[in-house]
This record gives structure tokens, C-alpha cells and sequence, in this order.
């Protein structure tokens, strides 16, 4: 998806619906770490490391891996969980009243943002194009061993041959390319733009 067209969806996001702040921060969330709608659900307040400004998912296939976020990110994040407290081993992302959110959440998000721009139902955009996004750029920019590492790949059940066992991309490659993404210097590697 062109940045243009993201930028789009950002500021409807931002300027529509009852939960602008939530909206917005989801977005960014699946924006700069690619994560999947079961990752950003199952997040909680332990899982944040701001000193090392990562997020621990916890994705499909019981695959856990800790995600590099930009300093930005991470502040809102933990601006969220003061705002919206939560027990630390349970849901981070919430409504206002407490409730964690659902997968409903983004099925309302998405129908809203098809409304107020026609281009988004037509082609059926989703949380899933925003993961498609970033990893094609981070592929294309870093190539394959970080785009894999950053997208929470594993080595087992992948019919992408043995080579994939000799290329593995480090948690600060995945920083740096973190950094490069959102122009912001990340504490475990990469200067940002």
C-alpha cells in the first residue's frame, strides 16, 4: 500500500469513530511491528520493556517473540496502560470502560474507515495489508533473513528450503530496521532517518 494511501487511513482513524486514541494506536501498533490481530489481543502490560523499547507477542502456532516499537510507540503504549489500567498478565488494549478489546474492535475500525473512504471496501483492506505493508518494505530494504525475523517466522513447517536455517536476522537488525521505518533512533540498534 502506498504511504499516501496510509497516511489516509491514519487520519480517518484518528479523526472518526468513539475511540480515536485506541484507533490510532492500533494502527501504529500493527504498522511498525507487523503483528497479527491475535499478537496485538494477547498483548499485556508485562509484555512491555520500555528501557528496550520491546513488545513480547504472543502469535498464532504458540510462537513468542520479543518485537522491537520506536520510543513513540512504546510511550503511547504505556500512556495507554495508565490510562486504561489493567491486571499486568492480562489484555493490554482496552476501551475506555475497562473492557479489553476484540477482534470486533478492527471489524468496526475497518467498516468505518471503508465509509469515509469507498477505496478501502473495494479492495478489502485490513489489519492483514497493514503486516503486508511494512514487511514487503522491510523486505525489499533489508532483505529476506530480516523481513522473515521481523515477521515472527519460524524455522519449522516452511517449504522455503534448508537455506533458511543458515539466515537469521538478530533482534538489533530487526531494530535497525525499526529505526529506518519510522525515522526514530532505536536503544537497541539503527539511527533512524
Amino acid at each position: 500500500m502506498p504511504s499516501t494511501r496510509l497516511a489516509e487511513i491514519n487520519q480517518i482513524a484518528a479523526t472518526t469513530g468513539d475511540d480515536p486514541a485506541l484507533d490510532s494506536l492500533l494502527l501504529r501498533l500493527h504498522t511498525e511491528t507487523a503483528c497479527r490481530r491475535g499478537g496485538a489481543l494477547a498483548l499485556r502490560p508485562t509484555d512491555l520493556d520500555g528501557d528496550q523499547c520491546l513488545i513480547l507477542l504472543h502469535e498464532k502456532g504458540g510462537t513468542v517473540r520479543w518485537q522491537p516499537v520506536s520510543p513513540t510507540l512504546m510511550r503511547h503504549l504505556q500512556q495507554h496502560a495508565a490510562d486504561r489500567p489493567a491486571p499486568p498478565t492480562t489484555p493490554l488494549l482496552r476501551y475506555r470502560n475497562g473492557q479489553p478489546i476484540t477482534y470486533r474492535r478492527y471489524d468496526h475500525l475497518w467498516a468505518r474507515i471503508g465509509k469515509h473512504l469507498p477505496w478501502v471496501d473495494t479492495q478489502q483492506i485490513s489489519t492483514h495489508w497493514l503486516r503486508h505493508t511494512t514487511l514487503t518494505w522491510v523486505e525489499r530494504t533489508f532483505g529476506y533473513a530480516v523481513a522473515r525475523a521481523y515477521a515472527g517466522h519460524s524455522d519449522s513447517g516452511s517449504d522455503a528450503g534448508t537455506t533458511t536455517t543458515y539466515i537469521r536476522a538478530s533482534v538489533q537488525e530487526i531494530a535497525a530496521a525499526l529505526a529506518a521505518l519510522t525515522g526514530e533512533p532505536h536503544p537497541l540498534g539503527g539511527d533512524g532517518v
